[in-house]
């Protein structure tokens, strides 16, 4: 595999990872308000057997135990009265999706330059 190649495929990869933490991200907003709904966290875990250093993805729930609200008249209330509400922070979510979307820009930026680099070599090559 050539350098190019393998700059793409870096930068590919990147944009996949991005790509699935903006859709964790956005499920983890649309849900802000669901009772006892946990936030989901995207994880990389890093491939050993390869010559290729991309990793797998898989998502986890975050164990943060979500506020606890005094309402016995909602079905989800405990024998208390108490339900437990989400435990996701629009704050952070909101930040995880702007540090995503920019790293999405970053590896795409990334893509075109080594693409752009590839193809200024090969018309060289042609000459």
């Amino acid at each position: 595999m050539n350098p190019f190649e393998f700059s793409m495929m870096q930068a590919v990869s990147g944009m996949r990872t991005n790509s699935q933490r903006i859709t964790v991200t956005a499920e983890n907003v649309s849900n802000v308000d669901t009772p006892g709904y946990q936030r989901k966290i995207l994880i990389a875990e890093p491939r050993t057997n390869s010559e290729v250093s991309f990793g797998a993805l898989r998502t986890s729930l975050d164990q943060t135990p979500g506020e606890q609200e005094f309402n016995p008249s909602h079905p989800m209330a405990d024998a208390e009265g108490y339900i437990t509400l989400s435990n996701v922070s629009l704050v952070t979510e909101m930040a995880d999706l702007r540090e995503a979307n920019r790293t999405y820009e970053a590896n795409l930026n990334s893509f075109q330059q080594a693409r752009t680099m590839y193809s200024s070599l090969l018309d060289v090559l042609r000459r």
